[in-house]
């Protein structure tokens, strides 16, 4: 069994990051205080050095390495956060560090690690399968491995979240916070509720990779073989040996959120909040917007990240517009006579809805020889505008579908 970290230990290492991490700003969301029902704060750990709370326990375990222990340098394996807070205290404190990194991780992450001077390998599809790689390579070349959220001073140092919590929030009735691994999730709980026992706190995953849940029915971890999922920041197979029995003392639930809920909470927090999250940053707005009935507020809840590829991003926000029917995918049939098309797009003209995208063809299966299949892509104002758009369609006779 690993060691426990104390709430004396979250204490030292406050003092030890001091000068080295971002007391990330909380923001009050009107939005999602309204669908709550109470206040919602958002503590805005996306805003950290390194984009991620990750920097925060990379920090702690590097800097308190013995000197003997340093010559050899560091290994670390990350899909992209982790990395980056042990490329960059590594470089602060003048260590050799080497990054185990799963194949697709975000190209934003990886140049930002190599830019904090560590050199990153591809190893695998997850991050299991590069701690694999990181702890042979350690165990090859005499490097100290930092674990991403398996270690005493790790979720001592994630834990510094929670005393900014409670100081910043000081009136917080429910914690809702982003869980792989458990680091995180683990610090923040024990800092909580080591001065506020009455304070929730939740842990949320991606319900394609939850590992928490059935281990903690069994009541010790059980491992994940997929994990098919956006939020590859918490796609973690295995719960920690330090964190899953301080989960199993501090944590009151563990709730899961779908990819569509994600990719949801991703569009709102950028359309409303401004802000610019990684999908396992948003996990935690998902469950909220989910089941708002569920949170007592105030509400804290925790973005964790916001190191997101701006090609996803850009595919997320559009899968986000469409579950929103702001984007309506439709196909017609129209008769092959000249006129026909400009006929159809006058009639999408007068529902207010704007054109984004029209395919044109004569070789769609089932289609009549004197037919022709349109498909568009509508943008519209919601959900009830894109049902109207439907309606005035096959009310003027055109059979349209929405797929």
């Amino acid at each position: 069994m690993h060691a426990e970290p104390t709430y004396d230990d979250i204490l030292e290492a406050r003092e030890l990051l001091r000068d080295h991490i971002t007391e990330t700003p909380v923001q009050g969301s009107r939005w999602l205080s309204d669908v709550v029902g109470d206040t919602v704060i958002l503590k805005c750990e996306n805003l950290q050095r390194t984009g991620s709370f990750k920097a925060r326990g990379a920090f702690v375990r590097i800097a308190r390495l013995p000197e003997d222990q340093r010559k050899n340098g560091v290994v670390a394996a990350s899909a992209g956060n982790h990395a980056q807070g042990v490329a960059l205290a590594a470089r602060t404190l003048g260590i050799p560090a080497t990054v185990f990194m799963p194949e697709g991780a975000p190209i934003p992450k990886e140049k930002a690690t190599r830019a904090y001077g560590a050199d990153v390998i591809f190893e695998g599809q997850y991050v299991d399968q590069c701690l694999d790689a990181a702890m042979e390579f350690a165990e090859r070349t005499g490097a100290t491995m930092i674990h991403p959220f398996d270690h005493s001073d790790v979720v001592a140092g994630q834990g510094t979240i929670g005393l900014e919590i409670l100081e910043q929030a000081p009136e917080v009735k429910t914690v809702v916070i982003p869980l792989g691994g458990g680091g995180l999730l683990a610090g923040a709980a024990l800092a909580i509720k080591a001065k506020h026992p009455d304070v929730k706190v939740v842990g949320v995953q991606a319900e394609t990779a939850a590992a928490y849940p059935v281990s903690l029915r069994e009541g010790r971890p059980i491992k994940l073989d997929k994990m098919p999922t956006m939020a590859d920041g918490i796609a973690v197979g295995l719960p920690g040996e330090t964190n899953f029995p301080m989960i199993q003392a501090y944590v009151d639930e563990i709730r899961t959120v779908s990819e569509e809920a994600i990719s949801g909470a991703l569009l709102s927090l950028a359309e409303r909040a401004k802000l610019v999250v990684e999908p396992a940053g948003a996990v935690g707005v998902a469950a909220l917007m989910d089941a708002p009935e569920a949170f007592e507020g105030p509400v804290v809840v925790v973005l964790s990240g916001g190191n997101i590829d701006p090609l996803l991003l850009g595919k997320v926000i559009q899968h986000g517009m469409t579950l929103a029917g702001r984007y309506l995918p439709v196909a017609v049939t129209i008769p092959d006579q000249p006129g026909a098309l400009a006929t159809l797009l006058g009639v999408i003209g007068d529902t207010g809805a704007n054109v984004m995208e029209v395919v044109h063809s004569r070789t769609t299966p089932g289609l009549r020889l004197a037919e022709v299949g349109v498909q568009l892509q509508l943008e519209t104002r919601g959900q009830a505008h894109a049902e109207r758009v439907l309606e005035q369609l096959r009310s003027k006779g055109y059979p349209a579908v929405s797929p």
